[in-house]
């Protein structure tokens, strides 16, 4: 055979990857990043659409009253804001309520404590002996029914991390713990909350029953009732009465909320970004997750007049805190289009000055992560290869293959506000949110302009990145 069409069928049986052109964004588009950057800056669009939200309806527990001022609230937002489109695509999940809560030392020693029931707890009256247990793994050392009619009460102290990874621990202890309890024969219980401060005031979130149990009464402390009732527990038999009137009421149908700024040549390939719309209902939910909301539609808006290539879509997730009823619901009604998902970021950790940047293409498309990581760098962002991962909603889509990118917040401080009653508008810092907002508008451009994509592609459902 003679050279030449040797050559041309060896290239004909290659896989088409080989001939995969690198990604690559255009010159124009980097030099106008680095304006977009500064105008970012001077901007108070993400600090206003973040008041907006929190003044306006404030605490917005899923399936509440003010879950569906809150779907009103960000459809107003996103046509006041001047999003080519609006619409909302239904999430419907269990509803649980909380009516009341309250524990109280019982005895010599008799005084009250803060604590706060958590998601998914029954509610219920018990009074018991408490037990302490220093950590997750002690609990789970106790022999099976060693605890029957007693409170089990984990007593872990979560510490400051920059991202958080603590929480590994304290947010297990939330999510296992009850479980755990049950095994041991425990009739209740508790925790300190899965926090980093030293309040009064008691962190919630979500805790899960495994199947086949027989759900317990369970609540979080505040950190100072958590230390008060482990100096009584030391001082000898201390016994607690616990009473929680929350639970399960039917189902509820919420919304996810979409804006879109349509793309001026490529307009069925899509940048999303997003956050999520729902909150806890003790404070009025600005860390988490109104900053978020905030942060991605002005993003969208200072976006629209230079006329992305690619569509924006911003999407307000419906109950992210519960289990991600909003992610996966968009999951279930988008996998057919990973690949037109040309990438995609969440902000959903607060409202600290964001400090790294990582990417499922940072290997993929090397040259395009190199670029978007230099314009980011002047906004004081590292690139930290490897050290991201996505949040929360958008974690199920990148499992079926959707590309990701992670703008990683600083978040030594975010847990001193998470799930509770001080995560307020006043603990947010307007630059800080200002930088959060160049950094999104300056990643969601570049990944609009680029030429080229990042990586997405259709995966089967249960199969590992």
């Amino acid at each position: 055979m003679r050279l030449a069409p040797l050559l041309l069928a060896l290239a004909l049986a290659l896989p088409a990857a080989a001939n995969h052109a690198a990604t690559r964004i255009p010159d124009a588009a980097i030099e106008r990043a680095a304006q977009l950057r500064e105008q970012a800056l001077a901007s108070d669009l993400g600090w206003k659409i973040t008041e907006s939200l929190t003044t306006e309806v404030g605490p917005r527990l899923a399936g509440s009253e003010a879950d569906a001022r809150a779907v009103a609230w960000a459809k107003a937002k996103f046509e006041q804001l001047g999003y080519d489109k609006v619409w909302t695509e239904p999430v419907t999940f269990p509803k649980w309520v909380r009516r009341s809560e309250h524990a109280e030392v019982l005895g010599t020693h008799a005084q009250s404590l803060l604590l706060t029931a958590l998601g998914g707890s029954p509610g219920g009256t018990v009074e018991g002996e408490v037990v302490r247990f220093a950590d997750l793994d002690a609990l789970k050392a106790a022999p099976d029914g060693s605890l029957v009619g007693k409170i089990a009460f984990v007593d872990y102290r979560m510490k400051k991390q920059r991202d958080g990874g603590d929480y590994r621990n304290g947010g297990g202890i939330r999510g296992r713990g009850p479980s755990v309890a049950i095994h041991k024969g425990a009739a209740a219980f508790l925790m300190r909350s899965a926090g980093t401060d030293s309040s009064r005031a008691p962190h919630t979130g979500n805790t899960r029953f495994e199947d086949g149990l027989e759900p317990i009464p369970s609540a979080a402390l505040s950190m100072v009732d958590a230390d008060q009732l482990a100096r009584l527990a030391a001082l000898g038999p201390t016994r607690v009465r616990v009473a929680l009137d929350c639970g399960w009421d039917g189902k509820y149908t919420s919304q996810n909320v979409i804006g879109e700024i349509t793309g001026s040549t490529r307009p069925d390939e899509i940048v999303l970004i997003g956050g999520h719309l729902d909150s806890w209902d003790h404070g009025t939910g600005a860390i988490d997750d109104a900053a978020g909301i905030g942060i991605t539609m002005a993003t969208g808006a200072l976006l629209k007049p230079l006329k992305p290539k690619r569509t924006i879509r911003v999407v307000a997730f419906a109950n992210e805190e519960q289990g991600l009823h909003g992610g996966f619901a968009y999951r279930d009604a988008h996998a057919k289009d990973v690949a037109k998902h040309v990438i995609a970021a969440e902000s959903d950790f607060g409202a600290g000055r964001i400090y790294g940047f990582d990417s499922s293409a940072r290997a993929s498309e090397k040259a395009a992560f190199e670029q978007i990581a230099a314009s980011l760098a002047p906004l004081g962002i590292e690139t930290m290869p490897g050290q991201g991962d996505p949040e929360s909603d958008i974690g199920p889509l990148t499992e079926r293959g959707m590309a990701w990118a992670w703008l990683g917040h600083d978040g030594t401080d975010y847990f001193d506000l998470h799930h509770n009653a001080e995560d307020t508008l006043d603990k947010i810092e307007p630059k800080a949110l200002a930088q959060n907002v160049a950094a999104y508008a300056v990643f969601t451009w570049l990944a609009a302009q680029a030429d080229g994509g990042f990586g997405s592609a259709p995966k089967a459902a249960g199969a590992t990145r």
